[in-house]
């Protein structure tokens, strides 16, 4: 078993950990999704679908991406 710290040091020099962790049970705090609906206009989604287009990327990451923009420069 590792200490806390040298636990830290072999994940920082990119060393197997996996024999320490319990993956079973590991969380991302505030990472948690909850389902919203919403409505848009048709204008919206398909400005949204040809950005998704051009990206290479679904719709729905692309209002990840644009939401997520938009709320980092709320802080």
């Amino acid at each position: 078993m590792k200490t806390f710290n040298e636990f830290e040091e072999a994940f920082d020099r990119g060393e197997e950990i996996d024999e320490y962790v319990d993956w079973s049970r590991t969380r991302r705090p505030n990472l948690e999704q909850k389902r919203v609906n919403l409505d848009l206009p048709l204008w919206m989604i398909e400005l949204l679908d040809r950005e998704a287009k051009r990206l290479g990327i679904a719709r729905q990451a692309v209002m990840k991406i644009f939401l997520a923009e938009r709320l980092e420069g709320l802080k």
